[in-house]
């Protein structure tokens, strides 16, 4: 099948040329997935609004020979409430690099896109986002397979030291987050 259809979050995005963009979703049948959007920077683009950043939209793509090309996209739900306060994009921001980081590309992670769904439901709603992403870090290294019974002995440990040395980089979101507050 050369062009479909799913539903997903925007979790990174970087500018290429003039006016094209790579996206990368995460999506609910095919994971975490590297999309082209061709002339998405234009200014009579109808589908930049529904590639921002957080996201949740539904997408078309079609798979040619190289990279996947966005063909349609509508956007499901922009979680306007968590843009919209300084505090909870910076969450926003950390969990969309944990998933990018922490995930593999091209492999099915259902559980995991319905856990980033929930998370960000409750960010909507909630103001004590630490305990929320604390148990976010937690849930997404256990499905991952990076936490155990040994790692929840200590349930205190420091997850940031946890996942950079999993990655085996610093998080960029962290140190960002933490000069704004």
């Amino acid at each position: 099948m050369r062009t479909f259809r799913t539903e997903g979050f925007v979790i990174k995005r970087k500018n290429m040329g003039e006016a094209d963009r790579m996206l990368t979703v995460f999506t609910k049948e095919h994971g975490k997935i590297q999309v082209k959007a061709r002339g998405i920077r234009k200014i009579p683009s109808r589908r930049s609004a529904h590639v921002e950043l957080v996201n949740r939209t539904l997408i078309s793509v079609y798979k040619g020979h190289k990279i996947p090309v966005l063909v349609e996209a509508q956007m499901i739900e922009d979680y306007d409430e968590i843009k919209r306060d300084l505090n909870k994009i910076g969450f926003a921001y950390h969990i969309c690099e944990l998933i990018d980081g922490l995930c593999a590309e091209n492999v099915e992670q259902a559980r995991i896109f319905y856990l980033l769904k929930k998370v960000f439901e409750r960010m909507r709603r909630d103001e004590d986002l630490a305990p929320i992403i604390h148990d976010f870090e937690i849930q997404l290294l256990t499905e991952l397979g990076f936490w155990n019974k040994s790692s929840a002995l200590s349930a205190r440990l420091d997850t940031k030291n946890y996942i950079e040395n999993i990655l085996e980089r610093r998080l960029k979101s962290k140190s960002i987050f933490s000069k704004i507050s």
